[in-house]
């Protein structure tokens, strides 16, 4: 996804695709430019690399490769802001040529049909999820989450469901077709990169000045307050950690999950965790959502009854 574009390379070893590096050089071109694109980013994007260009090899699939080469500018903020125009521009969708008798129907886009279709380079993700689903293989260097668990799939349900892309990137209307792994991982790092502007914009002296105008209050929160104590949970659980905040959510809005802690009484440290699923209060908690309240049962029976008589048919009968 990234060639190694690195200054004082020769010139075949720039040639080579970010899958073709090593270490030394990732670490090179970690230690310059975006500091968003570290080490560990760039480990993902060789791997993902690697893995695409196997797949072309052993099952003559056409598979596409993403030619982003990050910014090695010595200021981080310029940079970025280079970064996130090049992922502008490698993501976009593919148009029509302006004499394509297409566009006179509308068709503005080359490859606008299918959900499984990539909208920049056509390519088949159907093909790519059926032999070896590398949106799974691809994961988020900071939460640990795949492609797969952030885009395609249903954050309600919990079903596959394809990621439609937009016509302006970020922005605009919703296409009919998607990204192919490496382009959404490169979507991906384009919403981060966007976040961190965003962030460091909101944290400028001037805009908090700007807020303070327009009637919004800045509390302070003493950092203790709101730091987490992570120190004490071992490593082995992290990984659990999203499961106990969709707990601890459910569980204020449930009566039926009750979370429980321990506490060791001389180091004050959380030592036992325990989480109850009570099956009787789950079923009350469905009865009450479908019975009607009494409320809602006296408006109803407050409302008049506009029902028309039935008409007396007996004397036109006889």
């Amino acid at each position: 996804m990234v060639s190694n574009y690195i200054p004082g390379y020769n010139n075949q070893q720039q040639i080579n695709s970010l899958g073709h590096s090593n270490e030394t050089a990732l670490m090179a071109l970690a230690a310059q430019g975006n500091p968003q694109l570290n080490r560990a980013v760039l480990m993902e994007q060789a791997a993902a690399q690697r893995s695409m260009q196997e797949m072309a090899s052993q099952r003559n699939l056409e598979v596409p490769k993403v030619n982003f080469y990050p910014s090695t500018h010595g200021n981080s903020r310029k940079a970025r802001k280079q970064d996130i125009r090049q992922a502008y521009r490698l993501l976009r969708p593919a148009k029509r040529s302006l004499l394509s008798p297409a566009r006179l129907f509308g068709s503005k886009y080359r490859y606008n049909k299918q959900s499984h279709v990539c909208v920049v380079d056509g390519c088949d993700c159907k093909e790519l999820i059926q032999y070896d689903n590398l949106y799974e293989k691809i994961c988020d260097d900071e939460t640990g989450r795949s492609l797969w668990d952030m885009y395609w799939q249903n954050p309600v349900t919990g079903q596959a469901e394809a990621f439609l892309a937009m016509d302006k990137v970020t922005s605009g209307r919703k296409m009919r077709g998607t990204y192919c792994p490496e382009h959404l991982h490169l979507y991906h790092l384009l919403c981060k990169w966007e976040n961190e502007e965003e962030r460091e914009y909101e944290m400028n002296p001037n805009r908090l000045r700007d807020k303070v105008k327009q009637g919004v209050s800045i509390v302070t929160v003493p950092v203790s307050v709101m730091q987490k104590n992570d120190a004490d949970t071992p490593l082995m659980l992290s990984k659990y950690e999203p499961f106990f905040e969709l707990l601890e959510k459910d569980a204020r809005a449930y009566d039926g999950i009750n979370i429980t802690h321990y506490k060791n009484p001389e180091t004050g440290i959380n030592d036992i965790t325990t989480v109850t699923f009570d099956l009787r209060i789950f079923q009350k908690e469905l009865l009450e959502i479908n019975q009607p309240t009494p409320a809602f049962q006296q408006i109803i029976n407050q409302q008049p009854n506009n029902t028309p008589p039935i008409p007396n048919t007996q004397g036109v009968n006889q």
